[in-house]
């Protein structure tokens, strides 16, 4: 168990938000580093790992035509997999993972190109969503490594975008006991 799954999971208790997780590259390694951590069950809904690229379209609603363009590989592929699975698995929060761990190259592009995304809710405060952000990563290292840093990039995307989300909670409370609008 990781600190920043324990992180996660911390926070989304606090926060009373569940969390859904895509994974393609990371097979279901980001899944069991959420599920390590106890109290788990109280926050994770539930992941599809859509290791296929036509799982991608069939069970997390990713366009295939965008697939087909682009292949799996893609910036744009990784938000409609968090945003899928977010809905197809009735979460608060999607995560999501594609990239190419290797040994070879995949739609063009070359081992250790990896996206991570995570998709949210609209902040109260703000109107703005909270999630609905990628990273693109370029990861050096094995397969085995390629792989634990995306785990270690999609957790650390979340806790930003959870600790974000927090802190304007935080935010718009204080200023209200503060007599502010």
């Amino acid at each position: 168990m990781s600190s920043a799954a324990a992180d996660v999971v911390r926070l989304l208790t606090v926060n009373g938000e569940t969390l859904a997780v895509a994974e393609s590259l990371t097979g279901g390694l980001v899944a069991a580093e959420i599920t390590s951590v106890p109290g788990a069950s109280k926050v994770f809904r539930g992941s599809v790992t859509a290791y296929a690229t036509g799982i991608k379209h069939e069970l997390l609603g990713v366009d295939a035509g965008l697939l087909a363009a682009r292949g799996a590989v893609d910036a744009q592929v990784a938000a409609q997999m968090a945003a899928g699975v977010r809905k197809t698995l009735g979460a608060d929060w999607g995560v999501a993972t594609t990239g190419v761990a290797g040994p070879d190259a995949q739609d063009g592009q070359p081992v250790g190109t990896v996206f991570v995304a995570v998709d949210g809710p609209i902040g109260a405060a703000s109107g703005s969503a909270a999630g609905g952000k990628v990273e693109a990563l370029r990861l050096n290292g094995d397969r085995a490594e390629i792989r634990r840093e995306s785990v270690r990039s999609v957790l650390a995307l979340l806790l930003t975008e959870l600790a974000g989300e927090q802190t304007g909670n935080e935010r718009a409370q204080d200023t209200e006991q503060n007599g502010g609008f």
